[in-house]
């Protein structure tokens, strides 16, 4: 279960649940046996049988070329279509050995190509389930206004976890419902911050919106990176 740290309006915070509500297609594919697909990850070639390999190994483009017709030496009969499971992400140098203490940089480059600037990349932190919540603003957006001023790229349903959350979140969600709006969530200590869902994450506004109905509840929160401007004349 993901979790998100919320504060409503007062200031007072619960840690709730969020969920994606994806909306399960009605067409299931199957194979020609009736069986369900799945994905895979197979090997292609080993380092050892890689082109920089070979030709560290023969020397000559040329007599790699002939060796290519005549042995096959970039085929690994042994390995070569593997399935891969447990895999993870490593870094390796110009000789194919794995590096260690990689720094990153994020490069900027000009129009025609060339580099510009390069600064060393940090890695964003999580924030939503931090020791301050994600907090209520009080920016509210009528409805009608802010799908005409953001791109919402995604969205995530809140959902209480026990009975105080679901008074909790209900209130919330009455108060939006009333105003017809949306309000503005922001994280830091004056809620000024984006929400950063994990590590390494793309830094997003959030913007809650609350539906009722009698007993029943719905809290959508709807995540933008992109804000809609008028072309100027």
């Amino acid at each position: 279960m993901r979790t998100i740290k919320l504060a409503n309006e007062k200031k007072r915070d619960a840690s709730v649940s969020f969920e994606s509500a994806e909306k399960q297609s009605s067409v299931i594919y199957v194979l020609s046996d009736g069986s369900y697909p799945r994905n895979i990850k197979i090997l292609k070639t080993a380092l050892d049988h890689d082109l920089p390999c070979l030709l560290s190994q023969y020397g000559d483009p040329d007599k790699l070329a002939e060796a290519l017709l005549k042995d096959d030496p970039e085929a690994d009969f042994e390995r070569g279509g593997m399935i891969l499971e447990n895999t993870r992400k490593l870094f390796v140098g110009k000789d194919s050995r794995v590096v260690f203490g990689v720094d990153l940089y994020e490069i900027v480059r000009n129009p025609d190509g060339s580099e510009k600037e390069r600064y060393l990349y940090n890695k964003t932190q999580a924030n939503i389930n931090s020791e301050i919540p994600v907090l209520w603003t009080g920016k509210f957006f009528p409805k009608s206004e802010a799908i005409r001023m953001f791109v919402f790229s995604k969205k995530y349903q809140i959902r209480h976890v026990n009975g105080l959350t679901f008074d909790f979140l209900y209130d919330m969600a009455k108060q939006l419902h009333e105003k017809k709006s949306l309000v503005l969530l922001g994280t830091g200590k004056k809620g000024m911050q984006p929400l950063i869902f994990h590590e390494g994450g793309v830094p997003y506004r959030g913007f809650l919106e609350g539906r009722i109905r009698e007993d029943k509840y719905c809290l959508i929160l709807h995540l933008t990176n992109l804000e809609l401007k008028d072309i100027s004349s």
